[in-house]
């Protein structure tokens, strides 16, 4: 399972695709109506021309949505560092409130293979997000956040380092409400231990927190067990712990912990969970949301998480 298909909306808007094909004929639609994704494709025209003919092309002071494309990788002779791009160039985007870092599908790239450098430096340079997604993981680098806009905090790979999971749980985010790790597998980068995740289930730097997405994990049952019992959970409306190798222990784990029965949504999809087990996990949320869906089989006994290389 990957990614295979990219956004068409974000942050409420339509995304307008703009990439090596777009010519300087080309009609734009209005700079603030519109999501805009600038990105090139492999052997293609360098990402950094075509950024540059962006930001020559477009309006970019009213631009408050931006998704950040394939910009190459180590093997690719045009490869770019778009943190560094983007940083560099943050005075032309003074309106900017969203934005994603590597729309790139499996065609283009594996998630594990989206090449990253030390995105920190994307907080200060726009200190006005109000939500931040990043895809792909090799060669993330990320330092404690400090935001008071940041509402949304966003992260999709095959395999986070610890390191950055850290520095989410050593952040300054007073006002953020959505979080999601996509923490992946060893294989791939993703080392991340229960103990990493302590600051952030503790909840005490996270006070408006309203959502938590602990997910794709080969862990997801001792993730689940520490859930039980973390005091962030009395203040969630929604809870996934999906994509992961979520079985019936972690389910025990979790009925058998705090109430959940305040969540709006719990989202286990793509698990391992028994059929009792499933009717038990909804008997004991009749008013809850319960996604189940996506229920696995172990194939000679391994269990994997749904998005790793």
């Amino acid at each position: 399972m990957g990614v295979y298909e990219h956004l068409e909306e974000y942050a409420g808007l339509p995304v307008f695709r703009f990439n090596e094909e777009t010519g300087p004929d080309d009609e734009l639609p209005p700079a603030a109506e519109t999501a805009w994704y600038v990105g090139s494709s492999f052997d293609e025209e360098p990402f950094d021309d075509v950024f540059a003919r962006f930001v020559e092309a477009v309006d970019t002071a009213e631009v408050t949505a931006l998704i950040i494309g394939y910009w190459g990788a180590s093997y690719d002779a045009g490869a770019a560092d778009p943190a560094a791009l983007l940083s560099k160039a943050a005075a032309s985007f003074p309106k900017l409130t969203s934005l994603f870092l590597g729309d790139i599908t499996g065609e283009e790239s594996e998630i594990s293979w989206i090449e990253h450098s030390d995105i920190s430096p994307l907080f200060a340079a726009f200190p006005g997000l109000e939500r931040f997604e990043v895809r792909g993981a090799a060669s993330l680098v990320l330092a404690p956040v400090k935001s008071e806009r940041l509402k949304v905090l966003r992260f999709e790979s095959g395999g986070l380092p610890a390191g950055v999971v850290r520095s989410v749980g050593a952040g300054d985010l007073p006002n953020l409400r959505h979080l999601d790790l996509w923490l992946g597998v060893g294989d791939y980068g993703g080392d991340a231990t229960v103990a990493d995740l302590g600051p952030i289930l503790s909840g005490e730097r996270l006070p408006a927190l309203r959502h938590l997405g602990l997910e794709d994990s080969e862990i997801q049952d001792e993730i689940a067990a520490a859930v039980a019992g973390a005091p962030v959970v009395a203040r969630l409306e929604s809870l996934s712990l999906a994509m992961g190798t979520l079985t019936d222990r972690g389910a025990e784990a979790l009925l058998s912990g705090q109430p959940l029965t305040h969540l709006r949504k719990l989202d286990l999809h793509y698990h391992y969970l028994s059929d009792p087990m499933i009717e038990r996990v909804q008997a004991a949320l009749p008013g809850v949301e319960v996604d189940l869906g996506e229920q696995q089989e172990p194939e000679d006994d391994w269990f994997i998480a749904a998005v790793t290389e």
